[in-house]
């Protein structure tokens, strides 16, 4: 009886090792071209105009500001609220976000400079600028993230 316990807890080993059954990782998908379709439909029917960087990032700015502006190192306060194409929320600081800009999504880290303290406007963050393709905290991968925000501060 001893050796038949040992022959299957063997048999069943050797069969959860076999090759056959290997799950291939997740691989990221490239929504760059959705997500400029998607974001182009938005503006379309907000009936908005924005302008491109080279990244693929759509900005609007609403108000340049006077003050100082940022790099994209610098540790800026941003009111902000963020939200996905359809206008669900996910997050927001009404009272401002003390942070650094390199300790954001790229996105930010791009956008954000492109506005003088006191600046207002929109970031259209494809999700390559963003959170990539893989779902995080609540967000779905491949999403586009739009953020209405206000440079209070450059620190």
């Amino acid at each position: 009886m001893k050796y038949i316990a040992i022959l299957l807890l063997v048999t069943t080993m050797i069969s959860c090792g076999s090759n056959d059954d290997k799950q291939t990782p997740l691989e990221a998908i490239d929504f760059t071209a959705i997500n400029e379709e998607e974001i182009n439909a938005y503006l379309t029917a907000n009936e908005l105009e924005s302008q491109t960087t080279a990244s693929g990032l759509h900005y609007i700015i609403e108000n340049q500001g006077d003050g100082s502006k940022p790099t994209s190192s610098s540790n800026v306060t941003v009111a902000y609220k963020g939200y996905f194409l359809d206008g669900e929320v996910f997050d927001q600081s009404s009272e401002g976000l003390f942070i650094g800009l390199n300790q954001v999504i790229a996105g930010w880290t791009e956008g954000i400079p492109l506005f003088n303290e006191g600046g207002n406007g929109v970031l259209l963050v494809p999700s390559h600028l963003a959170y990539g393709s893989f779902d995080y905290n609540g967000i779905p991968g491949g999403s586009v993230l739009v953020f209405d925000i206000e440079l209070i501060s450059v620190n």
